[in-house]
């Protein structure tokens, strides 16, 4: 397939979208499209149609429907695509919009396997375009204020960083048939929020994944994984997309160790840390006391907006000054390393280099 057109379009000119995929997250998407300029939805795509036609009719878009993206595409001369079909659509969808001329934003995980996911990102690169994925829990001002707690020295230098996820979702469709639905599909999260909060990448990783009697899913849906980072420091995740009762929030809920004390955040409310006593005592159990996160501020230490929007507006503000978004495919696929990895040492029953 050739591009549609020569040069990166104009910043100054409103982007003309095509939105791929019409389920249930698309809405995010298509809401947030609307209530910005410089941003036309001129195409609806969807293998089954009915699902694009009532994605209009819920917005109230005149646009076409269509039910093949190359099409959406060279008929409504768009220069952006959002991905927001399902996983195993991911890379087709990505490399015939960056291949056709368009910049791409979707949902994560960036692909079904690691091979793909190096597709995405060298074909990005051959057509010098941007392909950012949505990782939105990066856009929370809490975390920020969390990673300043971790990374900044207020407990001293990180050695253990915790997260445990414990949720029991129906959700009924492609989930409930995975091999591996909480590692592959909901994984990307937490492991880039790992990220993110330490400052750091994985080297290698051991994980078992397995399916915990009462589950309601095919493939297995809980997960132990022990991350071995660039810093010497270890990230360990709990996890459960099967457990019910005594939930933990979406973001997860979080222990840093370091050399001087332990920072705390549940997801929800504002993170904090205990911090040992200065001068330090010499009981048998050191004293502390409480530190506050800092504030967040606008830009990369607390977005303006949180969840989708943030991220978007991210997303966006690179496009708009020609710079790589913090999201950007270059950067998760380091992320995605930690999911194939952790999937593979599953697999394999041992620890795998990343």
């Amino acid at each position: 397939m050739g591009g549609r057109a020569e040069g990166r379009p104009d910043a100054r000119k409103a982007r003309r979208v095509v939105v791929a995929g019409c389920g249930g997250m698309a809405n995010a998407w298509v809401d947030y499209t609307m209530e910005r300029d410089g941003v036309e939805i001129v195409g609806l795509m969807d293998i089954v149609p009915a699902s694009a036609q009532a994605m209009a009719e819920r917005h109230g878009l005149s646009c076409p429907v269509f039910t093949d993206l190359e099409q959406a595409i060279r008929e409504t001369a768009a220069d952006l695509v959002f991905d927001v079909t399902i996983p195993a659509a991911h890379h087709a969808t990505v490399t015939t919009a960056l291949s056709l001329g368009c910049d791409v934003l979707g949902e994560k995980p960036m692909a079904e396997s690691m091979e793909q996911a190096r597709d995405m990102v060298a074909t990005a690169a051959r057509f010098g375009r941007t392909y950012a994925v949505m990782q939105n829990r990066r856009y929370l001002r809490d975390i920020r204020r969390f990673a300043h707690l971790v990374r900044d020295g207020a407990i001293g230098a990180n050695g253990f960083l915790n997260a445990d996820f414990f949720l029991g979702p129906h959700f009924g469709g492609f989930r409930d048939l995975m091999d591996s639905p909480l590692v592959l599909d909901m994984t990307i999260h937490t492991f880039d929020q790992a990220r993110l909060i330490s400052g750091t990448d994985a080297v290698a990783v051991y994980c078992h994944e397995f399916n915990p009697a009462g589950s309601w899913y095919r493939g297995n849906a809980s997960a132990v994984c022990i991350f071995e980072m660039s810093d010497g420091s270890v990230f360990c995740y709990r996890g459960s997309w099967c457990a019910n009762g005594a939930p933990t929030s979406w973001e997860s809920s979080w222990r840093a160790v370091g050399s001087r004390g332990t920072a705390i955040w549940d997801g929800q409310r504002t993170p904090w840390a205990d911090v040992v006593k200065e001068p330090e005592d010499d009981g048998f159990l050191r004293g502390c006391v409480r530190v506050e996160a800092p504030e967040p501020v606008d830009g990369p230490a607390g977005p303006e907006r949180e969840h989708h929007a943030g991220c978007l507006d991210a997303m966006f503000a690179a496009l708009a000054e020609g710079r790589k978004p913090e999201t950007d495919c270059t950067d998760n696929l380091r992320s995605m390393e930690m999911v194939f990895g952790a999937i593979r040492s599953a697999r394999e029953r041992r620890r795998i280099e990343l």
